[in-house]
């Protein structure tokens, strides 16, 4: 909860959601666990709004901020989710990427580049949704009934939030609706070209709505208190697209880089859609109401950043916490000429490479565990390095800081690590919870609510912590330049053909 004037955090409330590995490469969660896990955190929020004597009546507004492409199918009928959700970072679809590249001239992964801004890949929403269509017999019975709805985590949440089977609203936001590969970011409508080549019935997709507007009223009869019945649900924009928002990034030029299970770099464009030439990708940033117009965004995609830290910690088992190493890597302050390729959903920006794999590469005798939590923070740097490169390619103007926000970012090992190899600062908001900030600034602009001003001249200034570059350029290129023969060596080890189709090697 944020105050509409002073944009200060007030209370708040977080609940981890687990993430199901039901095989190799495939990555769900609970849609009901989502949203139970959104009702709790209203509760305890709410809770701690009045252990603080702040009235909740003074809430006028709520935003959703959620993953983006992660796919859910649910009978509207009763309510129920048909199967669990499909994760964005989820690699099942690779054998549908393939299938659908033979029906392309040249298999040509950029074909829908100017309508979509997006290449085929098992990143997004489409592919998703058509392997559920393939594969799983009762989301095909729900279509055929009449019975199905389609959405990423908004559309779900906002339909089970606004009454569900009793008038909940299906709908999503323009920048939800620009990462399916269904949507034309140019009229700002679901392409009926698109639906037809991923064979996906129009009728199961939710309405397409601005970022900004009143998409219906909060229906709280589901959980405890029903504290914000009432309350109209007015906000609405992709996590990366919030924290371009909660980073006050209105201006052409302006970037931020977010560091949480992956790290995305995204740099508004303007009104302008500006299409790579360097492997990103062209997303809508936010559109502020109905009769605003659509800003965009050039953005690099990260698969893997926070999940190396979780990986070394839940996988291998070097430390016990996230924060063990942070330690860890401190005590040696180096990698020791080890680097880590944490491709363990493939290659995203700039490469687009489903077929790479973790490696660790460099080892020596003298190698250790330190090592080589080092290597992991350095290879997240190394990531953003490779899109900050491409972007500053497309745009012809060299960032001269980097903004950025995420959970990733209390890690100060990490931050400076990525200032060394960047060679500009890296800037740091002292309020963490710029994703947060972002959809709550959208639902109070929003017409109709009109209690947060988005003019330049009324945004409240942020007090940042600043990392400057401490090693000399030619170190950062030789770190980089080794960096990169090791993502060479992590390419083609994985396809969906041969004698296990792709699930065990």
């Amino acid at each position: 909860v944020f105050n509409a004037e002073t944009a200060e955090l007030l209370s708040h409330h977080q609940v981890e959601i687990k993430q199901e590995f039901p095989r190799e490469g495939w990555v769900e969660q609970d849609p009901k666990e989502i949203l139970n896990s959104v009702y709790e955190c209203v509760e305890r929020t709410c809770e701690k709004m009045n252990e603080l004597n702040i009235d909740i009546a003074n809430i006028r507004a709520i935003g959703v901020t959620n993953q983006r492409e992660t796919t859910v199918v649910w009978d509207k009928t009763t309510g129920e989710p048909l199967y669990n959700a499909i994760v964005w970072l989820d690699l099942r679809t690779q054998s549908t990427v393939e299938r659908l590249l033979k029906r392309i001239p040249g298999k040509n992964k950029t074909f829908s580049k100017f309508k979509t801004g997006l290449p085929l890949s098992t990143y997004f929403s489409a592919v998703k949704l058509r392997w559920l269509l393939d594969n799983v017999e009762e989301i095909r019975r729900a279509v055929e009934d009449g019975r199905a709805m389609f959405g990423t985590v908004d559309s779900w949440l906002i339909w089970s939030l606004t009454g569900g089977t009793n008038g909940g609203i299906h709908c999503t936001d323009v920048t939800n609706a620009s990462r399916t590969m269904l949507f034309n970011i140019h009229s700002l409508e679901w392409d009926p070209d698109l639906c037809k080549f991923f064979d996906i019935p129009m009728e199961i997709l939710p309405n397409v709505r601005s970022s900004s507007e009143i998409y219906g009223l909060m229906v709280c009869f589901i959980y405890e208190s029903g504290a914000l019945t009432g309350v109209p649900i007015s906000g609405c924009l992709g996590d990366q697209h919030a924290a371009l928002v909660g980073q006050m990034c209105f201006r052409d030029g302006q970037a931020k880089n977010t560091y949480g299970t992956g790290c995305f770099l995204l740099c508004n464009t303007g009104q302008k859609s500006v299409f790579s030439e360097h492997g990103l990708i062209t997303t809508i940033a936010y559109k502020m109401g109905k009769d605003k117009p659509a800003f965009y965004a050039l953005e690099g995609s990260v698969a893997i950043a926070g999940a190396v830290v979780r990986w070394l910690r839940d996988n291998l088992g070097i430390a016990k916490t996230s924060q063990e190493v942070e330690k860890l890597a401190a005590e040696v302050g180096t990698s020791y000429g080890c680097y880590f390729v944490p491709a363990f959903s493939g290659l995203y920006a700039p490469y687009w490479e489903p077929s790479a794999r973790g490696i660790i590469c460099g080892l020596t005798q003298f190698t250790n565990k330190n090592h080589i939590a080092f290597a992991a923070l350095e290879a997240v740097c190394f990531q953003t390095r490779e899109i900050l490169d491409a972007m500053n390619k497309d745009c012809g103007i060299p960032l001269r800081q980097l903004q950025v926000d995420g959970g990733m970012t209390n890690n100060k090992i990490l931050m400076q690590l990525q200032s060394d190899i960047l060679c500009i600062p890296v800037v740091k908001p002292s309020m963490p919870e710029t994703t947060a900030l972002g959809a709550a600034m959208a639902a109070g602009a929003a017409e109709g609510v009109e209690v947060w001003s988005l003019n330049p001249g009324d945004l409240s200034a942020v007090t940042c912590e600043r990392f400057e570059p401490q090693i000399n350029p030619e170190e950062s290129e030789y770190r980089y330049a080794r960096w990169k023969k090791a993502v060479m060596k992590s390419m083609g080890w994985e396809s969906s053909e041969g004698p296990s189709n792709g699930k065990s090697k």
